[in-house]
């Protein structure tokens, strides 16, 4: 197959699933839901921090969980008390916005919300599809090695902010959190990055904190309009 072919067939794919994503957008913001789409590598400890983030948040929070198979992480979601929407992949490596929108159509969303979208654990894919959300919150552990930015270079710029998870296990894996923070913003020179553990509750007011006013900042442009 050409380049020109592969070109124009992903330019393709690319364009409907922005429509697609361009509707869900749509109706998220008629809803005043405020959405983050949670991508990372696998073993990033995504489910565990979103869990912790959950419990500490209270309030109105719904959550999609994207996998290729199970619904494990959903379920412990649910756990939680939050409602929670399993969308399996196969063998896709990421969600889409066609898949949102039919995840949404499942789930019982009230007005003002916070919608977790839990993306597949990838760091290459999901960089490129939007699925109607607010803001792509990247998380990388601090045992993923302080070069992860740099091989990884589309996600963290994709991203408004960046979770560097498990600082707990710093001081026993020999790892540089200056240099990390020093990559993620050679990708991304405005990229926020906060420094969290679910494990000791490290970081989670400021992640919280970060959530409700972006929250905040979208229902009140919302009624400027």
């Amino acid at each position: 197959m050409s380049q020109e072919r592969l070109i124009e067939i992903e330019t393709g794919i690319l364009s409907e699933n922005d429509r697609y994503a361009a509707a869900n957008r749509a109706r998220l913001a008629g809803q005043g839901v405020f959405s983050v789409n949670l991508v990372s590598s696998p073993g990033s400890g995504k489910t565990t921090l979103l869990c912790a983030t959950i419990r500490a948040m209270g309030g109105d929070v719904a959550v999609i969980e994207g996998d290729q198979q199970t619904s494990n992480d959903a379920d412990r979601i649910r756990e939680t008390g939050a409602p929670a929407v399993q969308v399996n992949t196969g063998k896709g490596c990421h969600l889409d916005g066609h898949m949102v929108g039919h995840a949404l159509d499942h789930l019982h969303l009230h007005d003002d919300a916070t919608l977790f979208i839990e993306n597949v654990g990838n760091l290459v894919c999901p960089a490129a599809f939007d699925l109607g959300e607010d803001a792509k919150v990247a998380i990388l552990s601090v045992t993923e090695g302080e070069d992860k930015p740099l091989k990884y270079p589309d996600m963290f710029t994709a991203a408004r902010i960046a979770l560097l998870n498990k600082v707990d296990l710093a001081p026993h894996c020999d790892v540089d959190l200056e240099l990390y923070e020093a990559n993620l913003r050679r990708v991304n020179p405005t990229i926020e990055v906060i420094r969290v553990s679910a494990r000791t509750g490290e970081g989670l007011e400021q992640w919280i904190g970060w959530l409700r006013s972006e929250a905040a900042a979208k229902r009140l442009a919302q009624a400027a309009e």
